[in-house]
């Protein structure tokens, strides 16, 4: 199992200095990957749910920063060598498709191939509808957009006829230093796990206690074998959030707990056949986001 980390990407403490520095010690720490989500902006009426949370509330204020993935990972890839390079997620109706391509591409090509790129087709309807994209249809939008940046990165000569998008023979260049970059397909849904059989190459599963990720990878691999695919090579990558106790509690979330606790309830998506752990801490300030990291990177990851 790999161990990522998400960045500091919102708030206060999203500034070059705390990037930077977070990023150089991870890295030295071990860790496999950091990761950067996607708002473009936030709204400040937000009548969407955020499906993440109980309250269905949206945790950040409208004026809060919120560094641009894309942007934050090209910054990052200049102070690392070695670790991988992740959206978790971007949000394909944010940009159009040959952008995006061009964007993820570019950025592989500078990063020497660490690019992966994690994506879905979005929650935030005020966001979604603001920026272009129709939001009933962002599903078979999606569908066109991963199959457009695929063609971008391994054509010489891109072209795309589709319901949403058409163009005649383009040069999309630098392409992925592979010709390709990994795509991994956010969502929970019996359509976004279709989706992940039929077009990605891995899962990206988003802060789901353990019995529903099981749910999840039963569901996803009925549909890799409608999709004449092998489940087993399908990418597992969980993005939890994770909080490090000092003493036993009553609270039960996953990932939540003293150092021993946490081992275990890690143990458990390895069984699962979680491939990498996308580890979400708390964005306090920069000491206490390290301090956490360097808890997981001493205690708990040797013990998994």
């Amino acid at each position: 199992m790999e161990f990522g980390c998400h960045l500091p990407m919102f708030g206060p403490i999203a500034t070059r200095h705390n990037v930077l520095t977070f990023a150089r010690r991870m890295e030295a720490l071990g860790y496999d990957s950091l990761w950067a989500s996607d708002h473009i902006v936030l709204p400040y009426t937000i009548r969407s749910r955020y499906p993440y949370s109980e309250t269905g509330q949206f945790p950040l204020p409208a004026n809060a920063n919120f560094l641009e993935p894309f942007v934050t990972l090209a910054l990052v890839a200049g102070v690392t060598e070695r670790v991988k390079l992740g959206t978790t997620i971007l949000v394909l109706p944010h940009r159009h498709p040959v952008l995006a391509a061009k964007m993820a591409a570019n950025l592989d090509h500078l990063s020497n191939g660490r690019m992966i790129l994690g994506v879905g087709v979005g929650w935030m309807e005020e966001e979604i509808t603001l920026l272009g994209a129709p939001f009933a249809k962002r599903g078979a939008w999606s569908d066109e957009a991963i199959k457009i940046m695929r063609v971008c990165w391994s054509q010489e000569k891109a072209s795309y006829k589709g319901q949403f998008f058409s163009f005649d023979e383009i040069g999309c260049f630098p392409q992925p230093v592979r010709k390709n970059i990994p795509i991994l397909i956010g969502g929970h849904t019996p359509r976004a796990l279709r989706r992940v059989a039929e077009l990605g190459d891995g899962w990206h599963a988003a802060f789901p206690a353990p019995d529903k990720l099981e749910e999840g990878l039963r569901v996803l691999r009925e549909e890799c074998k409608k999709a004449g695919r092998r489940f087993e090579d399908v990418a597992i990558t969980l993005r939890v959030g994770v909080a490090i106790r000092k003493e036993k509690s009553a609270d039960r979330r996953p990932m939540t707990g003293t150092p021993e606790e946490i081992v275990s309830h890690i143990r458990r998506y390895k069984a699962l056949g979680v491939t990498t752990l996308l580890l979400e801490s708390r964005q306090r300030d920069l000491d206490d986001m390290i301090q956490i990291h360097e808890t997981i990177a001493r205690d708990i990851r040797p013990a998994v």
